[in-house]
């Protein structure tokens, strides 16, 4: 399976993103009301600069408290990103998301942004794929 066939399975692929100078609590704002674990910091909403996750959020306001808030998501992002191809494989992103130990991977192409990946969904595709093997298997035993 491939990060494309993932793409194309999701409901929504529209990738969220804040420009650079966003505030903290903005980003926390969107996240929340979005219902989304990261936002892609992006300028253009077309070239990725960063990443920032509630996770980089939650850690931050544990060491600095909530005058983390206020500052830019600049200082606080991952701004070494690690991207995929739509042609590459499900299970070598998922390699990478678990040595990296991050859930969330933009799709990049040409230097533009056009996706974005979960953990979640390269599990889920992983099990539906896993499913209509085992379906066709049984089927094959059965003698359908």
């Amino acid at each position: 399976m491939t990060v494309q066939k993932i793409l194309k399975s999701k409901n929504n692929d529209a990738v969220v993103t804040v420009a650079s100078g966003t505030m903290v609590s903005e980003a926390a704002k969107i996240l929340a009301e979005k219902r989304i674990g990261t936002v892609v910091v992006s300028d253009d909403g077309v070239t990725a600069k960063g990443i920032l996750s509630e996770r980089d959020i939650v850690r931050e306001l544990a060491t600095r408290g909530s005058a983390c808030l206020t500052e830019s998501v600049d200082a606080y992002m991952t701004s070494k990103l690690v991207t995929c191809e739509r042609q590459e494989k499900a299970d070598d992103v998922l390699a990478k998301m678990t040595a990296g130990r991050f859930r969330h991977m933009p799709v990049v192409e040409d230097g533009k942004l056009v996706g974005l990946i979960t953990l979640g969904d390269v599990v889920k595709a992983r099990l539906n794929e896993l499913t209509m093997e085992k379906d066709a298997l049984e089927g094959m035993i059965m003698g359908h």
